[in-house]
């Protein structure tokens, strides 16, 4: 199945306009009031179409569940409930503003120009999802992301600063630092069998896909605290607001999770022309890298990430000198190894 850029990035009609908090937003609602992603008119189609095309030719998608990356967010939800009630929302706060500053980064990715993947593949890839990364799928993705440039409507950054506002009030505290990257640090060569630009644009997929499937581990952490009735009970009707808007940034990336994961699949279903002239299966490539992505997101990022948190907890509760709270928070740890102050 073969689209034009400008069928990948067609929006539907939308009957109203996706507003929240003053903010206007990407996306828009459906007659029923139902909320429908950007520029997905064709984009789901067309995933779904390859990804049933992968299938016929007897491969499957990789294994791209929140499930493999083992541990629970810190705080716990009941953890982040008992800091909430007594106040203590900084750390919440903080989360959606880095979240969301980082979400705006994200609009590099329409920017990007991938190599052609036909001149390192045996097969034909003209019907496939990578054919189409140029056509509108990493457009797609940045202005998700970071917003479209020509449109005064916000995208996932202004969506977390709204959930933000909603949840806890726009100036409830000083901006945090941001970490300069979220992604797996720079390595030496690990696809020496590739052309260096290819392996660059592998080295991009692999980790962005880690980074949306992370992502959807937070997204449930925000929906499930929102939603729940013991916390935040004196702006409840805002914070359902917020748990909405969470929900409808986590409709919008699972097309890229989609997509992104397709891409892999595919990769890992061809044959490639390695650069000495010999021919070699994708997935003898690329299924390395996979486990080493999984690695770094799943463990080692995340340590470093309680680290860093735990250090923040040990200072606010010093400050609080309540040591039946700090009792009371580290048994409501689900790792009491991991997630205790």
């Amino acid at each position: 199945m073969i689209y034009t850029k400008e069928e990948i990035l067609s929006d539907h009609d939308y009957a109203q306009p996706n507003e929240m908090a003053g903010y206007l937003l990407h996306g828009g609602l459906n007659e029923e009031g139902n909320y429908i992603s950007p520029r997905t008119r064709i984009r789901w189609k067309a995933v779904n179409q390859w990804t049933q095309i992968l299938n016929d030719r007897g491969h499957e998608l990789l294994d791209c569940s929140v499930e493999i990356l083992k541990h629970d967010n810190f705080p716990s939800l009941n953890q982040a409930k008992l800091l909430l009630n007594q106040g203590e929302g900084q750390f919440l706060w903080n989360s959606l503003t880095i979240t969301g500053i980082i979400e705006a980064r994200g609009r590099a990715l329409a920017e990007i120009e991938a190599p052609n993947f036909q001149d390192i593949i045996v097969e034909d890839i003209s019907d496939t999802c990578l054919a189409h990364m140029n056509k509108g799928l990493f457009i797609a993705h940045g202005f998700d992301e970071g917003g479209d440039p020509d449109s005064d409507q916000g995208a996932h950054d202004q969506m977390w600063f709204a959930a933000r506002d909603l949840l806890l009030g726009k100036d409830a505290y000083p901006i945090p630092e941001v970490p300069e990257s979220i992604g797996r640090p720079a390595q030496e060569r690990e696809m020496p069998d590739l052309p260096i630009e290819h392996e660059g644009i592998l080295n991009l997929l692999l980790d962005v896909l880690m980074i949306e499937i992370r992502a959807e581990s937070f997204f449930s952490y925000c929906m499930n605290l929102a939603k729940s009735d013991d916390v935040f009970i004196d702006r409840r009707e805002d914070a359902l607001l917020a748990g909405d808007m969470v929900s409808r940034i986590r409709q919008d990336e699972a097309i890229h999770v989609a997509y992104l994961n397709l891409l892999v699949s595919e990769l890992r279903s061809f044959t490639f022309k390695t650069v000495d002239g010999l021919e070699k299966k994708g997935s003898e490539i690329i299924d390395p890298l996979w486990k080493k992505m999984v690695q770094w997101h799943g463990e080692e990022v995340h340590r470093e990430s309680v680290a860093i948190r735990s250090e923040e907890f040990v200072k606010l509760f010093d400050k609080i000198d309540n040591s039946n709270l700090r009792n009371k928070f580290n048994s409501l740890s689900t790792n009491s190894e991991l997630y205790s102050i």
